[in-house]
């Protein structure tokens, strides 16, 4: 036992075994029909933990709508795909108020008729299909876990999580999603091609007549317990100005900016990127049998967490510098700690 976990209350300690315990069999049931994506599987999950939602970036027949399928197959939480294209409205997504009559005085009323949004695990397929009035009628329910129709707001059940796909080269027909909705997503993970192996190994599974059973291993009030729990986890004051100054130092002209920032950034990353950043440490630090963030948890989540907060200026289109590049560079000229005056 390391002397920070033997300043934490021995139930804090057994919460923390039993919610990597939970984590790991969550990871091997989505495993079992997942092939290969380990970093995108534990960030997915970390989201879940933090009460975020996720954007998954690839091309298509990567299987991220598998993922999504899959981790709602893993828990006991309702389940809704939206498939996003050109003419879907914002009612078909939240709902509608429809005229019912009452089969027994024969009276009619308005009575308020749910939509797909009213889940706890969303799938958004191809969400930068829509036209940017039905895109945003996520932004509420993603932001207040609500909807409001006709003048009533319905709250939507908790743990509430948002999946969306988006392809990143057909864009054809699509509609790029507002920074306000980009926002709004806590992680944006780019899924990648499959290697050699994972390649033999989806073959193996998919082309044999063998179907992979998924179980339920957690239900909500499982999920809301392990979202209090990691919100519980210390951050030290150097570790969270760490933290501060990565964010700060996206934006351009700033008293942190770094070199690249101000040559190729228009605009850096907002507030929520900082909490993003912190939240997401604060669970690898329990998954990592810690009860306190380090540098290195808070270096992890960097890219997932700010990669779509920032805008490049046309000059880094041109020369094809990505998010990613600016953040790489933003960390290793970022210290850890400053000297204090």
């Amino acid at each position: 036992m390391t002397q920070s976990q033997a300043q934490v209350p021995p139930q804090v300690l057994q919460q923390c075994r039993e919610f990597r315990q939970t984590f790991a069999r969550l990871r091997e049931e989505v495993s079992k029909v997942i092939v290969g994506h380990g970093e995108i599987v534990d960030d997915t999950l970390i989201c879940l933990f933090c009460g975020g939602h996720v954007l998954l970036e690839g091309v298509p027949g990567l299987g991220k709508t598998l993922l999504v399928r899959t981790l709602a197959s893993a828990l006991s939480l309702s389940f809704r795909r939206i498939q996003f294209t050109p003419d879907l409205m914002p009612a078909d997504i939240i709902g509608t108020n429809v005229v019912m009559e009452d089969k027994t005085t024969g009276r009619r009323a308005f009575e308020f008729q749910r939509g797909p949004i009213f889940g706890q695990v969303i799938l958004a397929d191809e969400i930068n299909r829509a036209t940017p009035k039905t895109q945003s009628a996520m932004l509420e329910a993603m932001q207040e876990r609500s909807v409001t129709s006709g003048g009533t707001v319905y709250k939507l059940d908790e743990p509430f999580l948002v999946l969306a796909t988006q392809n990143p080269i057909e864009q054809e027909g699509t509609y790029p999603l507002p920074e306000a909705q980009l926002d709004r997503f806590f992680f944006k993970l780019l899924v990648p091609y499959s290697n050699r192996e994972e390649l033999r190994t989806i073959l193996d599974r998919t082309t044999t007549g063998h179907t992979p059973q998924v179980q339920a291993v957690l239900d909500g009030a499982g999920i809301l317990a392990g979202q209090q729990l990691a919100r519980r986890v210390a951050v030290a004051e150097h570790v969270q100005d760490f933290a501060i100054r990565l964010v700060l130092a996206t934006h351009p002209g700033g008293e942190f900016a770094a070199d690249i920032t101000n040559r190729y950034v228009r605009f850096g990353s907002s507030p929520r990127g900082v909490q993003a950043l912190v939240l997401a440490a604060k669970v690898r630090a329990v998954l990592d049998e810690r009860y306190h963030v380090s540098f290195q948890d808070i270096e992890q989540s960097l890219l997932p967490a700010l990669r779509h907060r920032l805008i490049v200026n046309f000059e880094a289109q041109a020369e094809g510098i990505t998010t990613d590049a600016v953040l790489k560079e933003v960390l290793d000229k970022t210290p850890k700690t400053m000297a204090t005056a």
